[in-house]
């Protein structure tokens, strides 16, 4: 029997799969699109290098990855009716981690986001029917508590309907929590909600560039247009994964839903830019929160543009409102079960930034080792 994670080849699927793997000696289904059996394989030592050697990977691969090569959006996957029902009877539990994070598109937000969940929940259906279904983990986000402003949210206060959602996203994810709570009632559930996910505590490697682009835009400005003492919630990946491996396994969590953020210890804007100030041994930026609205201008503008310029000001565009809410989300539930807290973005900050500029926010991919054959193991 095995786990089924979704969004293996993703940045925070990846890091689960890892963990999972390393610590929990897991058994792992992972639903790849692959054009071939060597594809998808490629696919997986591609998000997977990251953490693991070609040699530890590849014992995995053989022993403890099975790869079903389909699409989240398509009828029972795309598989082919032996590989589903194949999947369906090896599957004791399901990590939903795949997602559609295209904050300006409706459509593909629809697609992946309500479609690809219903797919889930249907497999998580069949398993439960036939054998019971240990667990189901749906992988979510801080974002379902819609426009906020100056505020500590709780776990159990995060949706209200009648409240405003900021983007396609946050308004598919919230209502895919509504799905699995309505059609999973007699399987144990449970809820994660990381909130912005930015490096890894660890090492300065990352896979994942769009945030870090912003990031490192701002980091460069001798201005910047928010008000200093306003706090923006940053975790890092390594914890978020951590959690979602460790509570995944544990027999009976203490809670169904959790914050994994940074909660009431998440940085203000003048404790991480002084921080970066002093590794680089510049003076840190004004704050001008005046120049707020000056600035959604500007980048609205520029968003509409071709070119690295219009990319760049499109990812600013998309995730301004998250700077600017000034909202945390308490996650003492967390803490306390997993007895750490996550680490301050400013410990590992420059690092990352460092790390993406030398490589020109591009991850240094290593080929297959050519002495072994890949595309043996996908269903």
């Amino acid at each position: 029997m095995a786990i089924f994670l979704t969004g293996g080849t993703g940045y925070i699927g990846a890091h689960v799969a890892a963990n999972l793997l390393d610590q929990h000696d897991a058994t792992l289904n992972l639903l790849v699109r692959g054009r071939d059996p060597r594809d998808a394989e490629l696919r997986i030592w591609n998000a997977l290098q990251l953490h693991l050697p070609f040699p530890r990977f590849y014992e995995y691969l053989q022993a403890k990855i099975r790869i079903f090569r389909g699409d989240l959006t398509s009828p029972q996957f795309g598989l082919e009716p032996g590989d589903y029902d194949r999947l369906v009877h090896t599957t004791d539990s399901v990590i939903h981690c795949a997602a559609s994070l295209n904050r300006k598109s409706e459509k593909s937000c629809l697609n992946v986001n309500l479609r690809g969940t219903l797919e889930v929940v249907q497999l998580a259906r069949r398993s439960q029917y036939y054998h019971g279904l240990r667990r189901f983990s749906n992988v979510s986000t801080v974002a379902v508590a819609g426009k906020r402003n100056h505020e500590v949210v709780l776990e159990d206060e995060s949706i209200e309907w009648e409240r405003s959602d900021y983007d396609p996203y946050a308004r598919t994810k919230k209502f895919c929590e509504h799905m699995v709570r309505e059609l999973l009632p007699d399987v144990p559930l449970t809820i994660f909600r990381p909130s912005i996910v930015l490096g890894d505590s660890r090492y300065p490697r990352t896979t994942q560039f769009d945030m870090v682009r912003s990031f490192v835009f701002l980091a460069g400005l001798p201005a910047l247009p928010f008000r200093p003492h306003d706090k923006i919630d940053i975790v890092n990946v390594d914890f978020v994964a951590d959690a979602i491996s460790t509570l995944h396994m544990k027999a009976n969590p203490e809670h169904d839903t959790y914050h994994l953020s940074s909660g009431n210890d998440a940085q203000s804007f003048q404790e991480l830019t002084r921080a970066l100030a002093a590794e680089q041994k510049k003076r840190g930026p004004l704050f001008l929160p005046i120049l707020e609205k000056p600035f959604h201008s500007i980048v609205n503008t520029l968003a509409n543009r071709k070119g690295p310029v219009g990319h760049g000001a499109a990812l600013m565009k998309v995730f301004l409102p998250y700077l600017t809410w000034n909202t945390v989300f308490d996650n003492t539930r967390v803490t306390t079960e997993m007895g750490r807290k996550p680490a301050p973005f400013s410990q590992y900050s420059f690092p990352l930034l460092r790390f993406s500029r030398e490589h020109n926010f591009e991850y240094p991919y290593q080929a297959w080792p050519e002495s072994t054959k890949a595309g043996g193991s996908a269903a």
